[in-house]
């Protein structure tokens, strides 16, 4: 590589830096950053053999990925709680990307100035920007940066096919896959690069190389390609058992309506592409109220996803010998999206820009390399080239400067979700917790108005009852702890185990001891693991902020769990803070009574 690349790279890497420079000031954001770093202890106790062996064995955040993990681990050594340095940390991995990229490009094809384009692209286009700045996301650069380390030892093997070359393939897989799962279509990936840029395939594409690789029949690449797949498969077994109650949210979407989001995906990432405009941390699932059988909006929605891919795929077939770069993009597109596309629904999303990190990478090699046949057709001139790309990529890093903005405070990440989309169960959701943390009224709008959209959402009926039990509205939240319970309990043994926890506390209070013990022995049925993370977690909160309330509730917790002594301790903790506590005074009496010490209880308080 000359002093060009070298150049094109610092470039790169400056405008990079540049767009996303306010992330300096940025906190950790109120959607998954808690559990993965702000209130992850394992995390936030650096790199150890401790913090190793929990990470290997760690199905938290459902997902398997042991090297994120490690890697928050390691910036919470070296820079705590910062926020800024671990975004910092995310900016750089992206960084490193964008030269690799570039790298990878242009050692393949030769194509300086299309390798910089495509490079530009993906450095500077607005749908990575959720990649980069949510630091939970971490997962992705990191994941993406192994991806192209296996691209480039990939291209090392190919050029003399030796078994240590093909190991330092398998093992760099191996750390992507680590990093998160969505790598598992790899493989085949690696035999679209055989057809192009690689001209791997024996018979099928002749041409200049720009690698000096050694061609194979089709059968050989497939076969050498099946111990990747057998990491893939083992990935994947493994991701399944981590997402195992995340899952049950397939009986929510009918297969049509999951059908139907999966092709409108696929030809909406591609508009947002070439469209980019009102980018959300959050889209709801289009057709996730449809029921079976399809109305005309899911047939509609599969017959025009479904021609858009069938032409855009037979195009792609029909030149690939005149632009085979047209065949390895769309390909790649299609197939590194199939993860995530949905038809295997995890959550409640219909897409995300996050996913579109490494699937574009594909469209924007067709836009690089189509752009620069179409220059030569016009028989534009080199610096006419040169000044539309500068145009192009400023743009872009405007957009993307922009987007970056809604990302500075967790209330102007939703409301910008909010007002982008439609029927956002999910932002409205987000907005009122937001709202009520600060003792705001007009918190419950907003969970009604996701209970509204989404009725189905246990989430958000458990964010209206904790609107209401913080306020003391027991009744009401007596209700909506109900309604989570009723619908389809089994399917969501999370949600449905903090309403029968929180039930248990109301009743404790209430005085009712029967409908008190009774909730809590259904919530140890359906998830005991739960229950206990449940106590410590509470038993954590109201050390950090002690309240009356806090305490009364873990005592009862601790009570109906069989943990009498530290059930004594939070009451009498419930006690110094209120004097009044009348629950707390009767508490103790009953424990004293039980064992026969009544009298020195009562002396004792």
């Amino acid at each position: 590589m000359g002093w060009k690349f070298w150049a094109g790279s610092l470039a790169l890497v400056l405008l990079v830096f540049l767009v996303y420079s306010p992330v300096r000031s940025y906190d950790f954001a109120y959607y998954d950053d808690q559990d993965y770093v702000a209130n992850n202890a394992h995390v936030q106790a650096g790199v150890s053999w401790a913090t190793v062996t929990w990470s290997v064995t760690a199905m938290e955040a459902d997902n398997w990925h042991p090297l994120t993990w490690l890697s928050h681990a390691l910036d919470c050594q070296l820079f705590g709680l910062d926020a800024s340095w671990h975004h910092i940390t995310n900016v750089l991995i992206h960084a490193l990307n964008v030269v690799l990229l570039f790298f990878l490009l242009r050692r393949a094809t030769g194509a300086a100035g299309r390798s910089f384009l495509a490079a530009g692209l993906f450095a500077l286009h607005p749908f990575n920007v959720e990649s980069v700045v949510w630091i939970a996301e971490r997962k992705n650069v990191l994941s993406t940066f192994f991806l192209l380390l296996t691209l480039a030892a990939y291209g090392w093997y190919a050029c003399k096919p030796q078994i240590r070359r093909y190991l330092v393939v398998a093992a760099l897989f191996a750390l992507g896959l680590a990093a998160k799962p969505m790598l598992v279509t790899l493989p085949f990936a690696l035999l679209l690069l055989d057809y192009w840029p690689l001209r791997r395939v024996e018979g099928w594409i002749e041409g200049p190389k720009q690698l000096p690789v050694i061609q194979a029949p089709p059968a050989q690449l497939i076969k050498e390609k099946l111990p990747l797949l057998a990491l893939s498969v083992v990935s994947a077994v493994l991701t399944i058992m981590a997402q195992r109650n995340a899952e049950k949210d397939l009986t929510i979407f009918p297969f049509a309506a999951r059908l139907a989001n999966a092709s409108a995906s696929y030809a909406l990432y591609l508009w947002k592409t070439f469209v980019p405009a009102s980018f959300a941390v959050f889209y709801p699932q289009p057709f996730e109220a449809l029921v079976v059988p399809p109305g005309a909006a899911v047939k509609g929605a599969v017959v025009a996803g479904a021609v858009l891919l069938i032409a855009v795929s037979l195009l792609a077939w029909r030149t690939r010998w005149t632009q085979p770069y047209l065949a390895t993009g769309w390909f790649w597109y299609l197939g590194t999206l199939v993860p995530v596309i949905g038809i295997v629904q995890v959550g409640g999303q219909g897409m995300a820009d996050r996913y579109a990190y490494v699937p574009l990478i594909g469209i924007f090699v067709i836009t690089a390399w189509g752009g620069a046949d179409l220059a030569e057709r016009l028989h534009l001139a080199t610096s006419w080239r040169q000044a539309l790309t500068a145009v192009v990529l400023v743009i872009l890093a405007g957009l993307s400067f922009r987007q970056l903005g809604y990302w500075k405070t967790d209330f102007e990440l939703w409301s910008h979700t909010l007002q982008v989309t439609r029927d956002n169960y999910r932002a409205d959701r987000k907005i009122g917790d937001l709202l009520a943390a600060q003792q705001r009224p007009d918190a419950v709008q907003y969970y009604e108005a996701a209970a509204k959209i989404a009725p189905w959402d246990p989430e958000t009926r458990v964010a209206l009852a904790g609107y209401f039990q913080d306020r003391g509205q027991l009744k009401e939240a007596i209700q909506n702890y109900e309604l989570v319970i009723r619908s389809a309990p089994d399917q969501h043994p999370h949600q449905t185990t903090f309403a029968y926890i929180n039930l248990c506390m109301i009743f404790g209070k209430l005085g009712d001891l029967d409908r008190a013990h009774e909730a809590f022995r259904q919530a140890l049925r359906i998830y005991p693991r739960g229950v206990d993370l449940i106590i410590h977690n509470l038993s954590l909160v109201v050390a950090v902020r002690p309240s009356d309330d806090g305490y009364l509730g873990l005592g009862l917790l601790l009570e109906q769990s069989g943990q009498l002594p530290a059930a004594r301790d939070a009451y009498r903790q419930a006690l110094a803070l209120n004097p009044e506590q009348p629950q707390a005074w009767q508490a103790l009496m009953r424990l004293a009574s039980e064992n026969g010490s009544g009298d020195n209880a009562a002396r004792s308080n």
